[in-house]
């Protein structure tokens, strides 16, 4: 099976933020993913550049993406460039959150 972007969003949905208990992809998180055959790269962001399990978070993401079946190499890259702001979640899931 080939490893897509979607393969990968997917995955990565089973990333949480410890503090809001949402997944990356629901919060906006997910800056780009790019797929070279089975070598993946995410760019991530955090909901605050102080986050105190950032690594962890970087960690867990790139462990989802090993779990794509065909994916050979993991990177994830962290930014803040631009900085995440809640803008980034999808107008339903803000509503349900009262943001």
């Amino acid at each position: 099976m080939a490893v897509t972007e979607k393969t990968v969003r997917d995955a990565l949905k089973g990333v949480k933020d410890p503090e809001l208990g949402l997944d990356l992809v629901v919060l906006g998180l997910v800056y780009d993913i790019d797929v070279k055959e089975g070598d993946v790269k995410a760019v991530i962001s955090l909901t605050s550049p102080l986050c105190p399990v950032a690594g962890q978070i970087v960690e867990d993401a790139r462990q989802a993406i090993l779990g794509v079946e065909g994916v050979d190499s993991a990177e994830v890259e962290l930014t803040f460039e631009p900085p995440w702001t809640p803008e980034r979640i999808s107008p339903l899931i803000r509503s349900s959150l009262g943001i």
